[in-house]
């Protein structure tokens, strides 16, 4: 809530009527010096009593997810696509100046090689700022990094532990399902996502989805598809698993299938092919989560398979594949009910993809980073009333707690409501007077 000032304009000798006796003009001047005084005494008392608060600031969500304050975007000056999405980026999800790094390499290659990508990773991590936690990395080539994909290269450093030359497992990630809010103090890596696409126009669209699926708590089902290929769909031996410990946060299909498709309610899709077909006849709600487990999804413009670009001009806004042979790890793939809960917790696209994934080194992520659909929403129903939407993957207490102080101490309060799996809606009463409340 604002305080708003009223201007007065003083009142000058000049304005006052010269007709009349000396004896009125003094009276009238007197009446005049009486105003003014009190018209400052009223001035320094609106100046210097306390602002009133808006009592939605005084309510603490609880964090689930990555802000714009935690984003850096990275930018190729030499690259004018990557400078136009960058900056349109920063744009529409008001990304802090200070959180814009710009770089000058020659654009256009698929591959960095190692030497190059070490000169540009300390000028990186010169110019990032010590709270940033994740990347946004604005352009679709160059990919990948040697054996690495440029997302892995850029959150681990190049290391070839990261890659396997023959078939084999690779150094694990230590994000890999973790409550982590805060990667790099925590774990001492930024998780990096791609905003890619074929052109201007797509990439624009996907950065438009990701920001309209914030705090919209999409109506949207989970297609897990278990297709024909079985070297590809090695993931299947989760899905039942998936739906059964999901059952009531989201609805879920286990199909055995080609491909899915006509369906208009698609919010998550995980199959296993070289190529999907049908993606044109789905629609993909703000948010959606889709990838094929293959080889070389994660080949953006120069796959033999499909690319994982595909999944992002078909309306999903975030996926994930491979720029090198994985050999059917299904560790280096996403785990679909881990994607899936940590979105439930209100994750962002980059955490909850990022979380999913044991052995990420060879994996690129690209989407619209901060998309978060299940992150909490506060609103003010009617003066001190409020609405609060909430989702959960597990059945919970929704911890209340409230102190006289913005600083704390904070206090449980003795209603501390029930939240189901899935879609909450919490309402309770709360006052300025009453001081300061904090949700968990």
């Amino acid at each position: 809530m604002r305080m708003k000032l009223t201007y007065v304009k003083r009142l000058r000798n000049n304005d006052i009527s010269q007709n009349g006796g000396l004896l009125a003009q003094a009276s009238r001047m007197a009446f005049l010096r009486g105003v003014t005084q009190f018209l400052v005494v009223l001035l320094i008392a609106l100046l210097f009593r306390p602002l009133p608060v808006d009592a939605q600031v005084r309510i603490q969500l609880p964090r689930t997810a990555l802000t714009p304050d935690d984003l850096a975007v990275i930018i190729n000056d030499d690259d004018p696509l990557s400078r136009q999405i960058g900056d349109y980026y920063q744009q529409a999800r008001h990304i802090p100046a200070a959180n814009i790094i710009h770089l000058h390499f020659p654009p256009g290659r698929n591959i960095l090689s190692k030497d190059e990508f070490q000169q540009l990773k300390a000028q990186i991590d010169q110019l990032t700022p010590a709270h940033v936690q994740a990347y946004a990395v604005a352009w679709t080539v160059p990919y990948r990094v040697g054996c690495m994909s440029l997302t892995s290269a850029l959150a681990f450093g190049f290391d070839e532990g990261y890659c396997s030359s023959s078939c084999g497992p690779t150094k694990p990630s230590p994000y890999f399902n973790s409550p982590s809010l805060h990667p790099a103090t925590d774990h001492k890596f930024r998780p990096a996502m791609m905003l890619a696409g074929a052109n201007f126009e797509h990439i624009k669209a996907l950065i438009d989805r990701g920001v309209a699926a914030d705090h919209s708590f999409p109506e949207g089902r989970a297609y897990l598809v278990i297709t024909p290929d079985k070297a590809r769909s090695v993931r299947s031996t989760y899905f039942e698993q998936t739906a059964k410990e999901l059952a009531g946060v989201f609805p879920i299909e286990v199909l055995e299938t080609d491909a899915i498709t006509g369906h208009d309610d698609v919010l998550f899709y995980f199959t296993g092919l070289a190529h999907v077909p049908q993606l044109d006849t789905l629609d993909f709600l703000p948010g959606a989560l889709g990838d094929h487990l293959t080889s070389s999804g994660g080949q953006l413009t120069d796959s033999s398979q499909m690319s994982s670009l595909r999944w992002l001009e078909a309306g999903a806004t975030a996926s994930y594949g491979t720029v090198v042979e994985p050999c059917n790890h299904m560790q280096k793939f996403p785990f679909p009910g881990i994607a899936m809960f940590h979105y439930a917790l209100g994750a962002s696209a980059i955490e909850a993809y990022w979380k999913s994934v044991a052995w990420p080194g060879e994996g690129v992520f690209v989407g619209e980073p901060l998309a978060q659909p299940f992150a909490p929403a506060l609103r003010e129903i009617h003066p001190g009333q409020f609405e609060l939407r909430i989702f959960s993957p597990r059945e919970r207490r929704l911890r209340i707690e409230r102190s006289n102080s913005a600083a704390g101490p904070f206090k449980p309060l003795a209603r501390q409501p029930r939240l189901r799996r899935g879609a909450n809606i919490v309402r309770f009463n709360f006052a300025e007077t009453e001081g300061y409340l904090r949700l968990r």
